[in-house]
């Protein structure tokens, strides 16, 4: 069924506004931010010319299609949409605790006495966001990079003995799945096959595919413990205070899970700059075979979004495939995905890859990909340089 988009005015706000802030602000103003696809964010504007935002969690406030209420409201798939304002307390309570900075809670309401649907508001943090501020100079971030890596290392070090949304742990629930590395298993294999019935390069190399997406978790290690991962850290979800200091936002993802995961985001949306946020104390096997799992899982969001996004990611899986003697080097440039008024664009599409030449040892192909070089037929495999073959 099709859900009715509302505009929100000052007027559907002022209840809200005046619960969070009091009588002393007057709502003057309300204006949709860029962002929150999966819920509303709005600036709201007061007579003394202070501000805040407003999240609404709604489904007119949603724009990822679902596939039923009950799949879209369970938490116990790590990997299910993280949306809900119970996620968004929980992930606040955690990170609160830990001394990470997340925007202050002004209002956390789920009556539905001020707005017909659960509503929060919390500080608007002045300032651009670190991918604008990465974009803009570099060097002027670099105090602000070194504190998230510290937030970072402070999440990591944050252990649970099971895996899962942090909402869903604290209530003494438990995650579906054996282990995080069979969650995560089990979503590559089904991405490969909705990859495979987009792309005839995957498709025609399938079961290789599935033979090594199977032995790269089979090399991976079993874990007992799981640390803290926001599990879509990008710079445009790190708000940058007048301090310089880091602030998180789009937390409900929060979840125990391995970091390794939260590091094969990190590398793919940071890019260059993830040299600042590097940890040493990952494991290669559990990187390299996230890495691979997490490209599958976007050749389908390419596809549905914008399909340069998706060619993008068919490079991703086919350089993976190169044998050691031609080693990719990723260089990401841009953002993925951005969100403006309510539809879902990709801004840019300039991430690209270049082989850059040979390396003799195998331990110096970077992410760890000599290990995936087995993926396609030896074949199929372009020579150096040369690219991609045309998709038929």
């Amino acid at each position: 069924m099709d859900v009715v988009r509302r505009l929100v005015t000052r007027d559907h706000l002022e209840g809200v506004a005046r619960a969070a802030l009091g009588t002393e602000h007057r709502l003057v103003g309300v204006s949709r931010l860029r962002g929150g696809s999966k819920k509303g964010v709005y600036r709201l504007t007061f007579d003394d010319d202070s501000t805040a935002i407003a999240y609404i969690w709604d489904d007119a406030e949603n724009y990822w299609p679902t596939t039923g209420a009950d799949e879209a409201d369970s938490h116990a798939d790590p990997f299910s949409p993280a949306s809900g304002i119970e996620l968004f307390e929980a992930a606040h309570r955690h990170l609160d605790a830990l001394g990470i900075r997340t925007p202050r809670i002004r209002l956390a309401d789920q009556s539905r006495k001020h707005y017909p649907a659960d509503v929060a508001v919390v500080e608007d943090v002045p300032g651009d966001n670190l991918e604008t501020l990465l974009r803009q100079d570099p060097r002027s971030v670099e105090a602000t990079m070194a504190q998230l890596a510290e937030a970072l290392g402070a999440m990591q070090r944050h252990q649970g003995p099971r895996f899962g949304k942090v909402a869903l742990i604290d209530n003494g629930g438990t995650s579906e799945g054996s282990s995080s590395e069979q969650v995560v298993l089990d979503r590559a294999l089904n991405d490969l096959t909705e990859a495979a019935s987009r792309d005839t390069r995957i498709t025609h190399s399938r079961h290789r595919l599935v033979n090594v997406v199977r032995e790269l978790a089979a090399a991976v290690r079993p874990r007992s413990q799981y640390g803290l991962i926001h599990g879509e850290l990008g710079p445009d979800h790190v708000l940058v205070d007048r301090h310089g200091q880091p602030v998180l936002i789009d937390t409900e993802g929060l979840m125990f899970f391995d970091a390794e995961w939260e590091h094969a985001f990190l590398r793919l949306r940071f890019g260059d700059h993830y040299r600042w946020l590097n940890s040493g104390d990952l494991d290669e096997e559990r990187l390299t075979f996230y890495t691979l799992a997490m490209h599958l899982s976007l050749v389908p969001a390419g596809a549905i979004f914008f399909p340069p996004l998706q060619q993008l990611h068919v490079s991703r899986v086919w350089e993976g495939a190169q044998p050691v003697r031609t080693p990719p080097v990723f260089r990401p440039h841009r953002d993925m995905f951005r969100q403006c008024h309510g539809r879902i664009v990709l801004r840019r599409a300039e991430e690209r890859a270049c082989i850059t030449g040979h390396l003799p040892d195998p331990r110096g192909c970077p992410a760890g990909h000599h290990s995936v070089h087995r993926i396609l037929v030896q074949s199929q495999t372009p020579p150096l340089g040369r690219g991609l073959p045309p998709s038929t």
